[in-house]
């Protein structure tokens, strides 16, 4: 194996190495091996291009050709088809995978499921590190700069995966093929220089020259030195960091801080905004069930369950304020600002619920108000939310809902309208803590609430009517293409073109009822989901939803309804007339398995990625099937991609028969063969060959018309004479071949490089010589139809005579 290709495996095997890093962050590792493939050919081409040899440019665009059809042929019929042709596949089904993948990436937990979209951004991405550490280590041979896009690989991938156990190994594998390349690169740069910086034998190496050493002594090789210089550098890597507390948030580290759930009873629950954290759960892109349970509950469209509640408004975004943690007790205290009159007459009611293993997120899913949680595992309990959140396991380690199997007892509250209008003033603490509002709030908020709730007389009064501003009268639309946000701007922006989804509506009608005094926070959860018909109800995806809480003394956090969406279930205590309800009709679940996902996400043209995040799509649509026409089918991408391959490769046809013909001539050990590889690649460039004259006559004139320098031209006499001994010596006498191949590439460099840029280019894809294939063909259709007419005469002249009648 050559110095070159030897490079040329360590680099791609450098790249694979590196790629081990992103194995984390999907739950299936079969897309490494189908990056290994398409990153061996892609390096397979790079060596061909440079054996050729091909330019540079020419090389790295022959190797990003190879694999975008590689990745077309691999992927082809995964997109969704808008078009036809390989135009509109390439450029709008391909991009629309890419796109596909990168909402993929925001909307998934990790490790997530390997889907098409995000096999293609993982094997597409390896393949562009691959192509840059190729063209870095083995094009431009600057082996040590490609350690910066295999540096850029890994802290991708150890950003996303937040360090880990695994991590030191994965920081290993990159370091050791990093090292492995930059070894074979060295390697191949003092092999060019002989072995004077090898090990020499001991009897080799003079007294003089002071490397011998003494009699035992021996030369160390500087790759030997590389190997423990870069031995010792990594070991340091490994070993320091674990060696120095303060450096443990480092490259190998796992994230320092984080939440501060440890156990406890101080501990904290950090400042975490739910449509950051759990974005990757609270999506519509598959609609999967993530929740399955059974309750006694009577009024079922009435069971919300609640992840979270915001209770701060800090001038930027909602998010839950930071509280203290608690051990969960046997029996949860009694909700805040509830009275024994409504108490007494709501019923307890029990759910029994089973997470799915693909949900992982670390707040427990509970109706409200919660008496007692039976469920195993660390969990701690937050009181002012009545939230369970998952206790620390150990190092970058939560618990999580992941196919928990629990039991929530709760109580139905069924507070009267009369109850929520009588409500005597709240706690002074709570009003100060739930009316905070930025001072950047926009003036519009508060003078909108305040001409909306105009001739209200009580706090119940103004929520029925800021409801009804959203949901009924307003003229607001339910728009699910609105972008999101949350701050104090996006609720001004908000009311101002009365379009949203349920996040605008939730803190918009929050902030306005601060604004006039009524203690309020945004809860994070679920709809009730959809009865099955074994009893059993499936909560999916789509049931993500976020809504306003009130408080109310005697009451306490009451739940209401702003978002003018269908299925939403408009509490009867809003309405002073009372009105029937109406249960909860979610968008029949594709399939009526818990655990089984359903494959049908919502309409990319009506659902945006914001909309996705909360679960606002709304009824799914079909999915395209693999075989119904997502794309081009595989037989056409491989007839376009050899379409492809053939229109490329025609304007380099004569390039690749020039070098053919010249590897064969200068590898045929013969005079006459590298005399005539001389004459063409004069002709080449500009200088006709000239039979008739002597091959030293005809050498001074290659020299002069070919403006040569003093080397080449005394290879191009070397030639000739070698040529005339080769005629003119006596029979029987030998004629040294040798150095007249290097020769000859001599002289060509020389040919090359004295003429201009456009001049060498017609050279080398439009040899002149290329000549010789329409002489050879029209002699070999000149001899055809001699033999051709020779057989028709001989034919007829044996044919007999006819007779004359």
């Amino acid at each position: 194996m050559s110095g070159r290709a030897r490079v040329t495996l360590f680099a791609a095997l450098a790249t694979l190495l590196t790629a081990w890093s992103l194995v984390p962050l999907v739950e299936s590792a079969g897309w490494l091996l189908q990056a290994a493939l398409l990153l061996a050919v892609q390096s397979a081409v790079g060596a061909g291009a440079r054996r050729v040899p091909l330019a540079r440019s020419l090389t790295v665009a022959a190797q990003l050709l190879v694999s975008l059809l590689t990745l077309a042929v691999l992927f082809a019929g995964k997109g969704e088809s808008t078009g036809s042709g390989p135009l509109a596949y390439l450029v709008t089904d391909f991009g629309a995978l890419y796109q596909r993948g990168a909402q993929d990436v925001s909307e998934f937990a990790i490790p997530a499921p390997l889907t098409d979209g995000i096999r293609l951004l993982l094997v597409s991405g390896v393949l562009l590190i691959g192509l840059l550490v190729d063209t870095l280590a083995v094009t431009l041979r600057t082996a040590a700069a490609a350690g910066l896009p295999l540096l850029a690989l890994y802290s991708v991938a150890a950003g996303l995966s937040g360090g880990g156990d695994a991590s030191w190994f994965a920081f290993l594998l990159a370091g050791c093929g990093y090292l492995m390349m930059l070894l074979s690169e060295g390697r191949d740069r003092l092999a060019q220089w002989g072995r004077v910086f090898g090990a020499a034998p001991r009897e080799r190496i003079s007294a003089a020259s002071g490397l011998g050493g003494g009699k035992e002594g021996r030369l160390t090789a500087p790759v030997r030195t590389g190997r423990r210089i870069g031995a010792m550098a990594l070991g340091l890597a490994l070993a320091v960091p674990a060696a120095l507390p303060s450096l443990g948030g480092g490259l190998l580290g796992g994230p320092g801080g984080g939440e501060a759930a440890d156990g406890g009873v101080g501990g904290t629950i950090s400042a975490v905004n739910p449509l950051i954290s759990l974005q990757s759960n609270l999506n519509a892109q598959d609609n999967r069930v993530v929740l399955k349970y059974r309750t006694d509950n009577p009024q079922q469209g009435e069971q919300y369950l609640r992840i979270l509640a915001l209770d701060e408004f800090n001038g930027i975004k909602w998010e839950a304020s930071g509280r203290s943690l608690s051990d969960v007790p046997e029996r949860l205290p009694n909700p805040p600002g509830l009275s024994g009159d409504v108490r007494q007459g709501a019923a307890e009611v029990q759910t029994n619920v089973s997470a799915a293993e693909t949900y992982t997120q670390r707040y427990l899913p509970m109706p409200y108000p919660a008496t007692s949680v039976d469920i195993k595992g660390k969990w701690r309990f937050e009181p002012a939310g009545r939230t369970l959140v998952g206790d620390q396991l150990g190092k970058d380690r939560f618990q999580n809902v992941q196919g928990a199997q629990y039991s929530v007892r709760s109580l139905l509250l069924k507070p009267t309208a009369q109850q929520l209008r009588s409500a005597p003033e709240p706690d002074p603490e709570v009003r100060a803590e739930y009316t905070k509002l930025p001072d950047n709030l926009p003036p519009v908020v508060g003078d909108t609430a305040r001409q909306v709730t105009q001739g209200a007389k009580d706090d119940y009064a103004r929520a029925v009517k800021l409801q009804d501003f959203f949901a009924v009268n307003g003229g607001f639309r339910y728009n699910t293409k609105t972008a999101s946000g949350t701050g104090p701007q996006a609720v001004a922006r908000f009311l101002a073109d009365k379009e949203g989804f349920c996040i605008h509506f939730a803190f918009s009608m929050a902030a306005m009822s601060r604004s006039l005094g009524i203690p309020a926070r945004v809860a994070v959860g679920f709809t009730p989901g959809e009865r099955q018909p074994d009893g059993s109800v499936n909560v999916s995806m789509r049931d993500a939803h976020a809504w306003p809480e009130l408080y109310f003394e005697g009451v306490g956090w009451t739940r209401f309804e702003p978002t003018p969406r269908s299925g939403i279930n408009v509490p009867d205590y809003s309405r002073p007339q009372a009105p029937t309800v109406q249960p909860s009709a979610p968008a029949p679940l594709p399939s009526q398995g818990a655990a089984q996902p359903s494959a049908a996400p919502s309409k990319a043209d009506e659902c945006p990625p914001e909309l996705k995040k909360l679960g606002e799509c709304g009824a799914a649509a079909p999915r395209p099937s693999a075989s119904g026409g997502g794309g081009p089918s595989v037989p056409a991408v491989l007839g376009w991609a050899m379409v492809a391959l053939a229109a490329l490769g025609l304007p380099l046809l004569p390039l690749l028969w020039r070098g053919r013909v010249r590897a064969r001539r200068l590898g045929a050990g013969e005079v006459s063969a590298a005399w005539r590889e001389l004459g063409d690649a004069a002709w080449d460039v500009g200088v006709r060959p000239d039979e008739a004259l002597s091959p030293r006559r005809a050498a001074v004139r290659v020299v002069e018309l070919g403006r040569l320098d003093a080397e080449a031209g005394a290879a191009v006499h070397r030639v000739a004479g070698a040529l005339e001994r080769a005629l003119y010596a006596p029979p029987g006498a030998a004629v040294s071949y040798e150095g007249l191949a290097d020769d000859v590439l001599l002289a060509r460099a020389g040919l090359l490089a004295g003429v201009g840029r456009p001049a060498r280019l017609r050279a080398l894809l439009l040899p002149r010589s290329a000549a010789r294939l329409a002489w050879s063909a029209s002699r070999r259709w000149a001899a055809l139809a001699d033999r051709t007419a020779t057989a028709a005469t001989r034919i007829r002249l044996r044919m007999p005579l006819r007779g004359r009648g």
